[in-house]
Parts: C-alpha cells; sequence; structure tokens
C-alpha cells in the first residue's frame, strides 16, 4: 500500500480549487507535505483498525474517490469546502453505523452475492496491475484495449513487469513464506539495475517504453519531514451549502457516500473470505466495530485534507501472506506513521515493481469463483454481472450495484419479491439513484 504515499499526492495536491489554489493554500503544489498527511491519517486510521477491529484490513485515502474530490467537487468550490463535503459524509456514515443500518444492510446481501463481489475484486485490482505496469493500455483507435505498445511487448519496463509476475507466481505456487513481498522487493531491484543499464527513462507521450510512476533509482534523500497537523486547519464542513446549491452539495454527499459505503462492503467481504473470516452464514464476526472504524476514515480523511480513507482492498496481499489478526494492521499503520519521514523511499519503486503482487493476489481472490452455483440464474446472472462491471467500468461500486439490481429484478420477473430483503430494496433504490446521479443533474441543471 506505500505507494497511496505518492499516488495520493499526485492526484490531489497538483488539483486546484474554484480559486485555482491548491490543498494548504497558494499556487505552488505542496506534494511532500501531502504525502505525509497521507502517511499520517492512514497510519492512526490502520492502527484503530487493529486495535478496535481486530482485523488484518488496512486505510488509506481511497483512489477513485480522490480524483472524483479533486475534479468534480474542489473544481466548483474551494479545497476547504470540498474536504468539508468528505467530512460530513464520514460523519453521516459514522451515524448509520451506530444505529446499526449498515451492519443490517451488510448482513441483508446473500452469500453468494457477497463471493461474486470478492471475485470481481479480484479480476478489477488485476486488471489494476496490468494497467499500471503497461502490460494493457488503452488505444486511441481500434479496440479499447491492447497488449503493451502496439500490441507487442517491447520496452525493457514492460520485461521487468513480466519478470516479475513471472517470478512472484513462482514464488506463491511453490508456497513461499513472504512471496508476494519477495516479489515485490527482488522485481524493484530488478528494475533499478535495468533503468542503469537501459536508461529508459520515465513514461511520457514521446516516450511510451519508460517507467510508470516513478523511475527505479536510489534516492538522493532518505530522511524528510513535512507536518500534517496543518491539514487539520484546512476544512470547512458547511461552506459547500453557500458555494454551490444546495441539492448539488447534497448529491456530491450522496455520491461519495454511496461509493465510500459499498466499496468499504465489497472490501471487507473480498479480503475477509481470502482470511477465512467469512461465516458459513456468510456474516463477517465485529462487522459494526469494522465499519464504524472505516467511517471515522472518511471524517479523518476530510478533516486531514487527503480525501476520504477506506479499507484497502491491497490487505489481501497482508492475508496472502498469512495476515489474520489486527496485529498485521497495528504493524501496518506504524509503518505508515514511519513512511512521514522516508516518504524519499516511495519513490524508488515503480508501477511495474508493484504490480505483480496486485496480479498474484487478483488470482487469489478469484478462486472463491467455485463458490457460486452457475446453475442458478437467478443468482449467477447477477454474479457475473457484478463480477464483470467492476473491472469494465474500473469501479467496485458499479459491479455492485449492477449485481443488486438484476438480483431484485429476476426475483420480481420471477414472482418471488418476497423473498428480498426490505434493506435490499432500499438499497437497490439507491443504485437506481446513483446510476441516475447524471440525468438528474441535467433535469435540475445542477
Amino acid at each position: 500500500m506505500a505507494y497511496i504515499v505518492v499516488l495520493n499526492p499526485i492526484i490531489i495536491a497538483n488539483g486546484t480549487d474554484v480559486d485555482k489554489q491548491v490543498i494548504g493554500d497558494g499556487t505552488t503544489p505542496n506534494v511532500a507535505l501531502v504525502a505525509a498527511g497521507t502517511a499520517f491519517v492512514a497510519g492512526v486510521l490502520t492502527i484503530l483498525m487493529g486495535v478496535i477491529g481486530k482485523v488484518p484490513f488496512a486505510m488509506a485515502a481511497g483512489l477513485g474517490l480522490n480524483a472524483f474530490v479533486t475534479f468534480n467537487i474542489a473544481s466548483v468550490m474551494t479545497w476547504e469546502e470540498a474536504m468539508g463535503l468528505v467530512f460530513l459524509e464520514g460523519v453521516i456514515i459514522a451515524i448509520l453505523v451506530l444505529t446499526g443500518l449498515r451492519v443490517a444492510v451488510f448482513h441483508a446481501i446473500p452469500a453468494q452475492l457477497k463471493t461474486a463481489i470478492s471475485v470481481g475484486i479480484g479480476l478489477f485490482i488485476a486488471l489494476i496491475g496490468f494497467v499500471d505496469a503497461g502490460f494493457v493500455r488503452r488505444v486511441p483507435a481500434g479496440p479499447p484495449l491492447e497488449m503493451g505498445i502496439g500490441g507487442n511487448l517491447t520496452s525493457w519496463p514492460i520485461f521487468v513487469f513480466v519478470v516479475g509476475l513471472l517470478a512472484t507466481a513462482a514464488l506463491v505456487a511453490r508456497k513461499v513464506k513472504g512471496a508476494i513481498l519477495i516479489g515485490i522487493v527482488g522485481t524493484t531491484v530488478l528494475a533499478i539495475i535495468v533503468e542503469a543499464l537501459t536508461k529508459a527513462g520515465a513514461f511520457s507521450a514521446e516516450n511510451p517504453g519508460g517507467w510508470q510512476l516513478n523511475v527505479p533509482a536510489l534516492p538522493e534523500q532518505i530522511l524528510g519531514f513535512n507536518n500534517p497537523l496543518v491539514l487539520f486547519a484546512e476544512f470547512d464542513p458547511f461552506g459547500a451549502f453557500s458555494r454551490v446549491s444546495v441539492l448539488l452539495a447534497v448529491l456530491f454527499v450522496f455520491t461519495l457516500l454511496i461509493t465510500d459505503f459499498f466499496d468499504t462492503m465489497g472490501t471487507i467481504v473480498g479480503v475477509g473470505r481470502q482470511a477465512n473470516l467469512i461465516q458459513e452464514d456468510g456474516t463477517l464476526p465485529r462487522t459494526k466495530e469494522i465499519l464504524l472504524v472505516d467511517s471515522l476514515g472518511a471524517a479523518a480523511g476530510g478533516a486531514g485534507s487527503v480525501s476520504s480513507n477506506t479499507t484497502y482492498i491491497e490487505s489481501a496481499a497482508g492475508v496472502g501472506e498469512g495476515a489474520r489478526t489486527g496485529l498485521a494492521s497495528v504493524v501496518t499503520g506504524l509503518l505508515f506513521l514511519v513512511a512521514i519521514f522516508f516518504a524519499p523511499l516511495v519513490t524508488v519503486v515503480p508501477y511495474e515493481a508493484a504490480a505483480p503482487a496486485l496480479v498474484v493476489v487478483g488470482f487469489l481472490m478469484m478462486t472463491a469463483i467455485r463458490d457460486i452455483d452457475w446453475n442458478d440464474y437467478e443468482i449467477s446472472i447477477p454474479a457475473f454481472l457484478t463480477i464483470v462491471v467492476m473491472p469494465f467500468t474500473y469501479s467496485i461500486s458499479n459491479g455492485i450495484g449492477a449485481g443488486f439490481i438484476s438480483y431484485v429484478l429476476i426475483k420480481v420477473v420471477r414472482g418471488k419479491a418476497r423473498e428480498i430483503h426490505p434493506l435490499l430494496w432500499g438499497v437497490t433504490i439507491l443504485f437506481a439513484l446513483y446510476f441516475a446521479i447524471g440525468p438528474i443533474r441535467v433535469l435540475f441543471g445542477v
């Protein structure tokens, strides 16, 4: 998960608000400060998850959510107001947890749909790994995706990724302890050597064969410190309602809430199943405590100006190495706090060295697909849509929504509406509204 300390600042620290200001005020991005804030909030919340939730689930700023905050919300208001809405969303989710509604919704989902969520996330993170490494790329014309550059694996960074993927897969197949960690470290060392010999450079439009995210090299600076606490004075919970229409502000909060709500649900189901923590009835012990800490993550991310923090699917990497208790989260959280001081070291690892781990973990999560009854179309069609919509739309929430809506629809047309849990009806309606947000905004001119 160390990549988020670099990637979150890349997304939000370089973004400007409606007044053309960056986070922390001014017009010059303070990437180091946002990186420190990202590591600090992630560290504290991950430790809380270990102590209170007692599960190996780590937390950090959510990818996708940070992009939505940057490009959709901050573009029409100040950063302080945008982060204030993130804070409010976290408070609302916490209230839903304390009232038992969020846990009740979690338990209302059919067990095989939860399995489909886990499988879909596995495919999703595998695709993220392939895309981040440049093994799979978008093309301006022709098919939407292709392998490598022009259909060929012609760059040194892709070579490093392929070697890292095969080596990590071999280590996992041999059940070597620490296989995924060994794969990341070993591939990073290989990347540094290859870059020193080939001078592949950074990826760009002019250099499509370059390294993604970071050019692997020994860092010039090892230690550095920026005080992350200064960012906690940079949020305004209610300013957005006077900056934009109340309806638009509510829609923003609703979008954040629905995405955060179900992304977390999918993640804890997927990782919990991988860790064998899911019980026979499909429930997870200490669900309320886990969801409460996750809800605090959204509020803390807004208060700390680093975007909503959520439970991370990459927790599956730790589970893959044997993590089963909250101790793993405590250690991960402490290492996030250490990362505040050692942030320059994070810049050593390119996507090509980290992505093999995502692909292998994706495989491990997909193995649960055997638990779905594919002969029962009432569940297998929604399961299929859940699985494929996640990677195809690059969104966990979209996949869950597609699965829920199709499940309810099929039950209704087969005359089995009474079998649908009342809460599942409510969640399905919310997802229908979620998918209709675009038309709603056009209809009301917001």
